[in-house]
């Protein structure tokens, strides 16, 4: 037997995806937005609002990312993982909800968390990768070694405002606003960056990395996450109209040269508004009879800053096509969160709301809210090679989908943590589609905006402790949350987007499983304490379990433990967690079944594995993680109900002496290895 596994192990070492690439794996692009609402983009929103053509209601257009949109797959139903920058960018980039991440409610420039990235994802399947833009996830210490710098967590390339901070000012020298800030290009701070807008700054060096990847490694896929830090915030403007032309033939240029890094880098900072909006009139008095006025200087502004994220959008994608790349790279446009009022724009644009463009559609709630306006998103998939043009995709999704979807495209392995599904049977029409686990936690001082086109009964609500879960059409959301019992407030928001109508009252049982459901994807984290971390998991009701668990192998090249996607290569009723009678066919074993909680109350979880990578479930809860290091001792603690609790438990042989021991700390503060007895199918 020590043969054929060594043997397996050598064949599998040599066929890992990090060796070579397949000639379908698409280049991938990650465009994600600063606070651009889901009502800001023409086709999701604008566009229905022109058609009706009331002067009382002004609005915006985005022909780029229009046609982007009419080429690809719109997604209707999209969410962000959190209504606030930091804890929804941790998400998408670690593909967990936020009841498992790191970095939770407003917790800005802390590291991202000692686990796989989306980046590490596909680097180790052949890819390149680069981030360009907005970071913020950085973690303490002094740069530029800080512990989870982009290039300490996957990315070979870096160039940006690591600081969630520098973010908010959109010139790096002149500090127009908030005074000067850093960019660095990988460890390096970037010098030279006179009147560089870093709309263009970063969509100018976007381009370059991909021309510079097309002369120098053209058979090599990349992955390119690009985090503009607009419109985010202080709204500042570009310095001249957009550069004629687009892709190879004109648009946005990388020179290099300090000084003239850009070839908008030139003209008066912070001066240049589109001719369309400069001139723009509205009915502010709505009413016809009266003159129309010039719009707000504010909202000039708003509209150049949207508009030039459009132009920059369609600059990139014209330069794919120009380079004969764009039918097999895949595009995704996203937003953050949902449209914000930050509190610190400069006192001459201090009356800025998104109420002028209602950047939050149909929908009530903001930034910072998880009303669908927090944290619906308008999202757009573009892959000429497998999604045809035209497509709406209008099954629920969220941000941390991405991961296991980019896997999925690149033909690579998705670590067992993430809580996402692919999304390329919906994008491409092929397969069956699984259903996303939409779950939002945040908690936020403040109130919901008094905006008049909000419903009263969300104006001025409390916001606190929060919670949003989506069941099909079926949307549960908690303000304010004081106990595990308080109440969810339940909307369909397919007839009701606007959330107006709690339908709570008529649906007991759904308010049942919105409550239990909640406690089921999630553990507690200290430094986000929440009011319902020491609430009790529901167990299950079985009929008539049978004494052991089910172990199934799976046969895998991936260095970590994957989500099991084939056929299991053997399956066993074993007594417990171990490897007696499992058979060496296949290096992932997965035990499934049921752990008996004896007595309800704190249970405190923990493995010996060796040098072995370990994972265990109970419900949706990631108990324990032993899958990313192998030098640290798996822990986790839950509140269980006395009962039955599903439990998936991973381990990964990789030599052929596995061990695998398991522990607990009961209520009482007895610590014991977990009895066989325990253990059900």
């Amino acid at each position: 037997m020590r043969d054929l596994f060594l043997l397996f192990t050598a064949l599998t070492c040599l066929s890992l995806p990090s060796m070579g690439q397949s000639p379908q794996q698409p280049n991938i692009i990650f465009v994600l937005v600063d606070d651009l609402g889901y009502g800001d983009i023409g086709v999701f929103f604008q566009n229905e609002r022109k058609s009706k053509n009331d002067r009382s209601e002004p609005w915006i257009m985005t022909p780029s990312l229009d046609k982007m949109a009419k080429e690809g797959a719109m997604l209707t139903n999209h969410y962000t993982a959190a209504p606030v920058c930091a804890p929804s960018r941790a998400s998408i980039l670690m593909g967990v909800n936020q009841g498992h991440a790191h970095v939770r409610d407003n917790q800005f420039d802390k590291e991202i968390g000692d686990n796989h990235t989306m980046a590490q994802v596909l680097k180790n399947a052949g890819y390149e990768t680069v981030a360009i833009g907005k970071w913020g996830l950085q973690g303490d210490g002094k740069g530029p070694n800080w512990p989870t710098h982009p290039m300490k967590v996957g990315f070979d390339h870096y160039f940006g405002y690591i600081r969630h901070g520098d973010g908010h000012e959109h010139y790096p020298v002149e500090g127009i606003y908030r005074g000067s800030k850093e960019v660095y290009e990988g460890y390096e701070v970037v010098k030279g960056l006179d009147k560089c807008y870093t709309g263009d700054l970063f969509t100018a060096k976007a381009k370059d990395y991909i021309l510079h990847h097309q002369e120098e490694k053209p058979h090599q896929p990349f992955f390119m996450y690009l985090a503009f830090d607009t419109p985010h915030a202080v709204i500042e403007l570009p310095t001249q109209d957009y550069p004629s032309g687009g892709g190879l033939n004109g648009g946005l240029q990388w020179l290099g040269t300090q000084g003239k890094m850009i070839n908008t880098a030139s003209g008066e900072v912070d001066s240049f508004i589109y001719p369309e909006f400069d001139k723009a009139t509205y009915d502010h008095d709505k009413d016809i009879n009266t003159p129309e006025v010039p719009w707000p200087d504010t909202y000039k502004r708003y509209a150049t800053v949207n508009r030039r994220i459009d132009d920059q959008v369609g600059d990139l994608m014209q330069l794919l096509k120009d380079l004969e790349i764009g039918d097999n790279t895949l595009v995704v446009f996203t937003s953050d969160n949902g449209p914000s009022r930050e509190s610190y724009l400069p006192k001459e644009y201090a009356d800025y709301t998104p109420e002028f463009f209602n950047n939050f559609g149909d929908f009530d709630g903001i930034k910072r809210d998880v009303y669908e306006g927090g944290l619906r998103t308008a999202t757009i998939a573009h892959w000429p090679a497998t999604i045809d043009g035209g497509t709406v995709v209008s099954q629920p999704s969220i941000s941390y989908d991405w991961m296991a979807t980019f896997a999925d495209a690149a033909g690579a392995p998705v670590p067992v943590r993430t809580d996402g599904v692919s999304l390329l049977p919906s994008l491409s029409g092929k397969g069956k589609q699984a259903p996303s686990q939409i779950y939002v936690e945040y908690a936020q001082g403040g109130k919901v905006p008094n905006y008049a086109e909000f419903l009263e009964s969300h104006q001025g609500k409390k916001r606190g402790q929060m919670q949003m879960i989506r069941k099909g059409d079926m949307v549960g959301v908690r303000y304010n949350v004081q106990d595990q019992e308080d109440d969810f407030e339940i909307y369909d928001v397919t007839k009701d987007p606007q959330q107006g109508n709690d339908v709570s009252a008529s649906n007991e049982e759904l308010q049942g499983i919105f409550k239990t459901s909640v406690l089921r994807k999630r553990i507690a984290d200290e430094e986000a304490p929440r009011p319902y971390d020491e609430a009790l998991v529901p167990a299950i009701s079985l009929k008539k379990p049978k004494a052991g668990l089910i172990a199934e192998t799976y046969l895998t090249n991936s260095p970590w433990i994957p989500q099991p996607t084939t056929k299991a290569q053997s399956k066993t009723k074993v007594d417990g967690v171990t490897f007696d009678d499992i058979t060496d066919k296949g290096n992932l074993v997965l035990w499934k079944g049921y752990i008996k909680v004896p007595k309800s109350g704190k249970f405190t979880f923990s493995a010996e594995r060796g040098s072995h990578h370990f994972f265990m479930r109970i419900h949706d809860i990631a108990v324990m993680d032993g899958n990313y290091s192998l030098e640290n001792t798996p822990e986790g603690a839950l509140y269980l109900e006395e009962g039955f609790h599903p439990v998936r438990i991973y381990y990964l042989r990789d030599t052929n002496h596995p061990t695998l021991s398991l522990f607990w700390n009961d209520p009482e503060g007895n610590y014991q290895e977990i009895p066989t007895k325990v253990w059900y199918r």
